[in-house]
């Protein structure tokens, strides 16, 4: 298992998280469509829950709602590519963002016996909102993990 490995870059408000995940690509990329899959390992934290909905095709919606002690938080966007097992991009909007469109890009690199994820998130409003993303991607993809290994 290897630990996840976060930049944050300022420049630009993009962030760029990496994970190689022991599972097979198909595991992984099925993962991020399927809204059961979603709400388990998208959510704050291990307690918190989420519920997701999902439209799994290009100019498809998602929506997570992550359920914190002090009320839900809604996540939502659209689906810009959707390259099976090797690419994702689709737009993020949150309270995170400032309800800004963002744009995050999922690279699916497979490997011997694993998945390597290179989860790239751009067009942040500001710092804060990045190193907020930083944190939650890279938690959501330990909780990935996680999941698969069950």
């Amino acid at each position: 298992m290897t630990p996840a490995q976060t930049t944050v870059a300022s420049e630009g408000g993009k962030i760029v998280v990496k994970r190689t995940i022991p599972a097979t690509v198909d595991e992984l990329f099925d993962a991020w469509l399927d809204p059961e899959s979603l709400a388990q390992w998208m959510r704050p934290g291990t307690d918190a829950l989420s519920t997701a909905t999902v439209d799994a095709r290009v100019g498809g919606t998602f929506e997570v709602v992550m359920h914190y002690p002090d009320g839900p938080k809604r996540h939502h966007g659209e689906y810009r590519v959707i390259d099976r097992n090797r690419k994702l991009v689709f737009t993020w909007i949150s309270d995170a963002t400032h309800h800004a469109e963002t744009l995050v890009t999922v690279d699916f690199h497979p490997a011997l016996s694993s998945t390597e994820i290179v989860l790239t998130h751009e067009r942040m409003p500001d710092h804060e909102a990045a190193l907020s993303h930083s944190h939650g991607w890279t938690a959501a993809l330990q909780l990935l993990e996680t999941l698969l290994a069950r």
